[in-house]
C-alpha cells in the first residue's frame, strides 16, 4: 500500500509540475515543421504502398496457385483475386488522401 501511495504521489507532482504549460497565452505559433511533416508523410506513405504491394503479390501468388490445383474453380479464384486487389488498392489510395490532408 505504501508503495501505491508513493506512487500516487509521483505521479499527482508530475501533473501538477506541468500545469504552468496550460497557463502560457494563446499565441499562433508558426509551424516550423512542414518539412519534416512531409518526410513523415512521405514515410509513412511508402510504407502503405510496400504494404499494399506485398499484399496483392501474396493475393496473385495464391490465385495462381489455387487454379493451378483446381482448374474448375479459376473463374471464383479470378473473381475472389480482382475483389481483394481492389480492396487493398483502395486502402493505398486512401492512405494517400490522408498524406494530402494531413500535410
Amino acid at each position: 500500500m505504501r508503495k501505491l501511495n508513493l506512487l500516487f504521489m509521483a505521479v499527482v507532482g508530475v501533473l501538477m509540475s506541468a500545469m504552468p504549460v496550460f497557463a502560457q497565452a494563446a499565441e499562433p505559433a508558426a509551424d516550423h515543421n512542414v518539412g519534416l511533416k512531409a518526410i513523415a508523410a512521405g514515410v509513412g506513405f511508402a510504407i502503405a504502398v510496400f504494404g499494399g504491394a506485398l499484399g496483392q503479390s501474396r493475393i496473385g501468388a495464391a490465385a495462381c496457385e489455387g487454379a493451378a490445383r483446381n482448374p474448375g474453380a479459376a473463374a471464383k479464384i479470378q473473381t475472389m483475386m480482382i475483389l481483394g486487389l481492389a480492396l487493398i488498392e483502395s486502402l493505398v489510395l486512401f492512405a494517400l488522401v490522408i498524406v494530402f490532408v494531413k500535410t
